[in-house]
């Protein structure tokens, strides 16, 4: 089979090679995958890189959820059955042709939802539930502000706010984007370069403040986030993007907000039935047409690490997916 393989640390179209490996094979209590579609996200770059909080080194996989048929069962296997569509979370490693997952860890994927839809939910879904409801404490009517709202995370910001009943006020850059702000039913939509500084116009949409802000963007627009935050609000600080921004916590005192970290991997081995809990919800979310993740054109497995590179570029929207 084919697998994608990190030479040394570096941008992903250098430093990851498509080589020829031996298929692997179950073992008891695991499953043999075909692999149908692999979601790829900005972490599988800072891992290329060696910048992320999880060491990597030089024989990486990227890919951490991927979606596709049950080809083969370990010993043991009971609940899951050959040809089966399941959808998965993995450290990583899902760049391959076939892959093997322990059975008590992946999801079926019920009819109707497409292979790709599947594999962009696991990470940006889950991680974007785990803010909101856990963390943010999200309440129907209350205001949401999403920077980076084009990208994986910030369209699964918009479609689960909603879906919680709150407004939702879209920042992110370009036509092409905001048309993505629009489609996927963002309440309002910011062009940040046409209005640079677009707190003034977050501050007038939601009244003098948001209730909550989702940013993944980190670096010098966080600033622009917490002079939008209203009294009480919760700034949630999903990523960073565009750098880590120095704070001075006098702001958070004289508007009485919370700055909220969400590290929704690290909770996961403190909460060990949290991933099934989301994952069962945001499949059945899917199926019902609630959540739709927004898909970058898909690349083609042997173009993975152009789609990396252009991830780390910041020329994709929505989220991005190779397919087999």
């Amino acid at each position: 089979m084919k697998i994608w393989r990190l030479k040394q640390h570096g941008n992903p179209l250098e430093q990851l090679e498509l080589v020829d490996e031996d298929a692997p094979v179950p073992r008891p209590g695991e499953v043999l995958i075909q692999q149908e579609a692999v979601g790829l996200a900005f972490p599988d770059v800072l891992s290329c890189r060696g910048m992320y909080q999880v060491k990597s080194y030089p024989g990486f996989t990227p890919g951490g959820e991927s979606c596709g048929t049950v080809a083969a069962l370990g010993d043991g296997v009971t609940g899951i059955e050959v040809g089966q569509r399941v959808v998965y979370l993995g450290s990583n490693g899902g760049l391959a042709e076939q892959v093997v997952h322990a059975a008590d860890a992946v999801f079926v994927v019920p009819d109707g939802v497409p292979a790709e839809t599947a594999a962009a939910i696991p990470i940006n879904y889950c991680t974007t539930l785990y803010a909101l409801r856990e963390r943010a404490k999200l309440q129907p009517g209350e205001s949401v502000l999403i920077t980076g709202a084009a990208g994986g995370t910030g369209t699964a910001a918009i479609q689960l706010s909603k879906a919680m009943g709150a407004t939702t006020i879209a920042v992110a850059g370009g036509a092409t984007k905001v048309g993505v702000l629009r489609d996927v039913g963002a309440d309002v939509v910011i062009d940040h370069q046409e209005t640079p500084d677009w707190v003034d116009a977050v501050r007038e949409a939601s009244g003098g403040g948001v209730d909550v802000a989702y940013d993944p963007v980190g670096g010098d627009t966080f600033h622009q986030v917490r002079r939008c935050m209203g009294w009480d609000g919760r700034l949630l600080v999903i990523g960073f993007v565009a750098g880590i921004p120095e704070y001075k916590t006098n702001h958070a005192l004289l508007k009485s907000y919370s700055v909220v970290g969400v590290h929704w991997g690290a909770s996961l081995p403190r909460f060990p039935d949290s991933l099934g809990e989301q994952m069962h919800t945001l499949l059945d979310m899917a199926a019902a047409g609630t959540i739709d993740p927004p898909l970058y054109p898909p690349y083609a497995f042997d173009q993975a690490s152009q789609a990396l590179q252009d991830l780390a570029d910041r020329k994709t929207h929505g989220k991005v997916v190779a397919t087999f």
